[in-house]
């Protein structure tokens, strides 16, 4: 197979990083964790492997950067289309679940990447660092965003009640992604986000509104 190469001139020191980056996840999707060599890597991004051990001293580093890179995809990318909700807590909270099943979140290849390493945090505390760091700043931003909705439509709520919330949302938001990436030409367009706005809403009892 012949690999694509990505031009490294007058880049700055960030984009190149991303862009090693963005080469790792290329060959971990093709060869895995372990068939996925630093030779491989230059190659896909055009780089010799010296260039690569400028930016990242050894190959774990990489690899936990690239792991970082797939877990922001995937729970900072519905954050960020929350936030263009500013004025309207129920609009950012419903923008938020529905976020999780658009592309890029709900994707094959986002999926076998996030599965080639999360099956890797039980033996490498790194991975499984920056698995708990995602998952609590995930946590921490649901429950930001159930506070704020609950507290619009004058709900009380306790920090305990909405950590409970977060958590089960969350393995509900979950379930669904597994769902919607695997198998998502059985689903209609849509179908998956508005089964999960449907059932964040019986949780809370707040009327979010309709999926568009």
């Amino acid at each position: 197979m012949i690999m694509s190469r990505r031009s490294f001139h007058h880049e700055s020191e960030d984009v190149r990083r991303q862009d090693l980056i963005a080469a790792t996840l290329d060959c971990i999707a093709e060869f895995g964790l372990q068939g996925a060599t630093v030779r491989q890597i230059a190659d896909r991004a055009g780089v010799t492997p010296g260039l690569i051990r400028h930016y990242f001293t050894s190959k774990e580093l990489l690899f936990q950067a690239a792991y970082r890179e797939v877990v922001y995809t995937m729970f900072e990318t519905a954050a960020k289309a929350a936030d263009e909700q500013a004025a309207d807590p129920l609009a950012r909270l419903r923008t938020f679940v529905l976020a999780n099943f658009q592309v890029p979140i709900v994707d094959a290849r986002m999926l076998s990447l996030w599965a080639t390493f999360i099956s890797q945090t039980g033996v490498d505390p790194a991975l499984a660092a920056i698995h708990r760091e995602s998952y609590l700043s995930y946590r921490d931003t649901l429950e930001a965003l159930l506070e704020g909705a609950l507290t619009a439509v004058g709900k009380a709520s306790n920090q305990a009640e909405r950590r409970a919330l977060a958590i089960a949302i969350n393995g509900l938001i979950d379930g669904l992604w597994l769902e919607g990436c695997m198998a998502g030409d059985m689903f209609a367009d849509g179908e998956l986000g508005r089964i999960a706005l449907a059932s964040v809403e019986t949780l809370t009892g707040l009327a979010l509104g309709s999926a568009n």
